[in-house]
């Protein structure tokens, strides 16, 4: 490995001119028995860097407590990626967009009221830094200065898209700085003015990001930073999917055509994504334009290697413009992974989730709705439930600030959907007569996020409260339903499908592990666990993704567990475990 310093237009590694040419892969977005794979992928075809965020959100889900185990090994990942002979690029926030739950910042910030984020706000950088020093214990030690593989280290990120305050920018150096940071640092925005003038820090490498039009992008960057390397640190060669919207594709020839002209320009690049992953558990994130949209648990971003690990078309132009250019590929045996269908699957156990609230929640009292973020939650979902009484003449039920999704129940029975994408928003009156009274559940989904923007201060539930009519109404029990911990569920037999909130249960034979996806056909939207892992949302009624991929290593020989909440309803109690991919 080698010390990436600049000299003028060029990049040096050890003193002489190099090219970057990285790939993003999510140590987050791919389950770790997996990054071996993915990092040889990268290399075989020709690249010489990986790129990857850091979710702080993950790292540290309850302040104070911070876990790098597991899927979460960063230095895991960086000693593979060495032992491969790829540098590092890191990008660690503290924010990152990545269409990851609130941009990577995690959703305790959101019970400080009165701080201001991704700004020189004292509290704000308390806690970055409290991230940073954990953090870099295991990130320093591999940095290239001390002959690790960590080439360059990201300040902020695309921070000219949010603000413009240099102080900020220069604070964050200084804490980065302080947890022995030597190696080359930069910044990467997009190429609007106000993005490239609000996001600069003066003698920090400037990069850019796009998808198209290398020329007129790199001359925008070079309006402001004339004489340093180009280098696009963000090429957008696919796209991310919300629900409601049409799977996102872009052809091969369009991708390796700009990648040719970058290179032929002598700009380095980086591949966002060059393996995409996935959203598992609840970690999507959202856009906010006007109208929420959600982002889909694939994370596949049409990449040159698929979500769940393939070489695709675009892989095989990409490696061929860069043999072009430098020669060819290292000699690596690379190739798809065996896919098995595993076939129909029959759920026929089933626990509703409203016998089963004391197995999944402790109640908590309060006279006004809380947040998520009040009841200590980050993911998941809250049940709001309270008694109304009469006399009320008929009105309306109203939710006020509901983030982002809820199911309401009356007296038990499903009255309708409200959502704060607004697709759907059902009316529901109520009516009462004198001493008579209802049993009210109003079931809230967190959906994600927002993830880039000025609306990243995105509190889940319900924010504001519930009327009936102009009046507020008052004395609420809330459960918290994260849905970590299934163990405790009580189930009783079935033979068909469900029309409430129901955990179903199946089990079903493996003898040799391979990958799988999951259809539910004839299910309408829930989350799905294999062997105790949420391997993510499906939304039928939503779509584009039709299928949730189920890694090998999730599974085991012998006989595996698969648990679907079905928010809704089912037609039947029978789901397919296929071989083929669906993402619409």
């Amino acid at each position: 490995m080698g010390i990436l310093t600049v000299d003028g237009e060029h990049f040096l590694m050890d003193g002489e001119k190099t090219t970057i040419i990285s790939g993003t892969i999510h140590y987050f977005r791919v389950i770790p028995e997996y990054w071996e794979d993915r990092l040889k992928k990268l290399k075989a075809c020709g690249f010489n860097t990986v790129e990857t965020y850091t979710c702080w959100n993950l790292h540290e889900r309850r302040e104070g407590m911070f876990d790098f185990t597991g899927g979460l090994d960063i230095a895991k990942f960086l000693d593979i990626a060495k032992g491969l002979g790829l540098n590092v690029i890191l990008r660690p926030g503290p924010y990152i967009c990545a269409e990851w739950d609130m941009g990577g910042l995690p959703s305790w910030l959101l019970t400080y009221p009165q701080m201001r984020f991704r700004c020189n706000d004292r509290l704000f950088l308390e806690k970055v830094r409290n991230y940073y020093k954990e953090m870099f214990r295991y990130i320093t030690p591999r940095l290239s200065t001390n002959g690790g593989n960590v080439i360059a280290i990201q300040i902020e990120n695309e921070y000219g898209s949010y603000g413009d305050d240099k102080e900020y920018l220069n604070a964050l150096t200084d804490i980065v700085k302080e947890n022995q940071v030597d190696c080359l640092l930069f910044t990467s925005d997009g190429t609007a003015d106000f993005m490239l003038s609000g996001g600069l820090i003066d003698n920090v490498l400037a990069t850019a990001n796009f998808g198209s039009n290398s020329a007129g992008n790199f001359a925008q960057l070079r309006k402001f930073r004339p004489e340093q390397p180009l280098m696009c640190t963000e090429y957008w060669n696919g796209w991310f999917d919300h629900w409601y919207e049409e799977h996102h594709t872009r052809t091969s020839i369009d991708t390796a055509e700009v990648l040719d002209e970058m290179l032929s320009s002598g700009a380095s690049v980086n591949f966002y994504m060059f393996h995409g992953g996935t959203n598992f558990a609840f970690t999507n994130g959202a856009n906010y334009n006007g109208v929420y949209q959600p982002t889909v648990t694939s994370y596949d971003y049409d990449c040159p290697v698929s979500e769940c690990g393939d070489l695709t078309p675009k892989y095989f132009e990409v490696k061929a413009v860069l043999e072009k250019h430098f020669g060819k590929a290292p000699d690596i045996e690379v190739g798809n992974l065996p896919k098995k269908a595993y076939g129909k699957v029959a759920l026929n156990q089933v626990a509703p989730l409203f016998d089963n609230l004391a197995n999944l929640s402790k109640p908590v009292q309060s006279a006004a709705p809380l947040t998520m973020e009040e009841l200590n939650q980050d993911f998941g979902f809250v049940l709001y439930t309270t008694t109304v009484c009469g006399p009320l003449e008929k009105l309306p039920l109203e939710i006020d600030g509901l983030h982002d999704r809820a199911l309401i129940f009356i007296n038990r029975e499903f009255k309708g959907i409200k959502e704060r994408t607004s697709r759907r928003n059902d009316e529901i009156m109520i009516e009462l007569a004198e001493g008579e009274q209802i049993r009210l559940d109003i079931l809230v989904e967190n959906m994600g996020r927002v993830n880039y923007g000025p609306k990243l201060r995105d509190q889940k539930g319900i924010l504001h409260g519930v009327r009936i009519g102009q009046r507020n109404h008052f004395g609420w029990i809330m459960c918290s339903l994260p849905l970590e911990d299934l163990t405790k569920l009580r189930y009783t037999s079935t033979d068909r499908g469900v029309s409430m909130p129901t955990f179903l249960t199946g089990h079903f034979p493996v003898e040799e592990t391979s990958d799988t996806f999951v259809r539910l056909d004839g299910f309408t939207k829930g989350v799905v666990f294999v062997n105790g892992f949420n391997i993510g949302r499906f939304w039928n009624s939503a779509g584009p993704q039709r299928t949730l991929y189920i890694p090998a290593p999730l599974l085991q020989a012998g006989e595996n567990e698969i648990t679907v909440f079905e928010l809704e309803h089912s037609d039947s109690n029978e789901i397919l475990l296929t071989d083929v991919c669906d993402l619409g």
